[in-house]
């Protein structure tokens, strides 16, 4: 088939939320105004994970899924979803659902002129320490990158494939896609989304990964910046 919008799906250890991930995003297919497929990478999940999502992509032919030999974090996994990525443009979505499948649209609606569409999310639902600790981080990185963005920790962006597959992705990098689109002369632009709290399963962060590791981070993509490589071809012969 040919697809037009590839939905990534990284996940660990995410055995509880699965199968509402299948009926959620199942249900966004038929509805979306795009042909679209969803992709899971399983990064090295230690529960039923990997088991129940070989489950779904049977029941399903737009679902399929790679998975690594071990965990390797969140920026891996995403990378490898871009890697594998066939279609013209590529989403993802956090296997917890905390943000609305259908809120693709929204950033659908928007990509044809930007090259990076990411949702902001809206009455968050998370508990006040995890609010104040990704105000904090967003505070953070916002100034040192001066992307203008909100909210780069919202699971919900689009983004155009041939811009995705050249950001050189390294750990932690998945916190500054819209900063990293901008090194590439593209155009970011971000979309109030909806937000839900979490009902099954654990969240992977914590105060200190949520602001030490950013931090941190901010200085890795300064490294970046100044060093990064972008050019364009103004002639050739065929």
């Amino acid at each position: 088939m040919d697809y037009q919008f590839t939905i990534i799906v990284p996940l660990y250890n995410e055995e509880a939320n699965l199968l509402r991930v299948e009926k959620e995003l199942g249900k966004y297919l038929h509805e979306a105004s795009l042909k679209t497929c969803v992709l899971f990478v399983n990064d090295g999940s230690t529960d039923n994970s990997l088991e129940l999502v070989e489950e779904i992509c049977s029941r399903h032919s737009e679902f399929k899924f790679i998975s690594f030999e071990q965990n390797r974090g969140l920026s891996a996994a995403i990378k490898a979803g871009f890697d594998h990525t066939l279609t013209p443009l590529v989403g993802y979505i956090d296997s917890d659902l905390q943000t609305d499948p259908e809120d693709f649209e929204l950033l659908l609606k928007e990509i044809g002129d930007y090259d990076l569409v990411t949702g902001v999310r809206t009455n968050r639902k998370d508990s006040f320490v995890k609010n104040i600790s990704s105000l904090i981080a967003n505070g953070i990185r916002r100034s040192f990158t001066q992307d203008g963005m909100d909210d780069t920790g919202c699971p919900l962006k689009v983004i155009k494939t041939d811009y995705a597959q050249n950001i050189p992705m390294f750990k932690g990098l998945h916190r500054f896609l819209p900063a990293m689109i901008l090194l590439q002369k593209g155009k970011i632009k971000q979309v109030p989304v909806r937000h839900y709290p979490r009902i099954a399963g654990k969240a992977k962060f914590h105060v200190m990964n949520r602001l030490v590791g950013p931090f941190i981070d901010c200085f890795a993509y300064l490294w970046m910046k100044r060093n990064y490589i972008e050019y364009k071809i103004a002639r050739k012969n065929e």
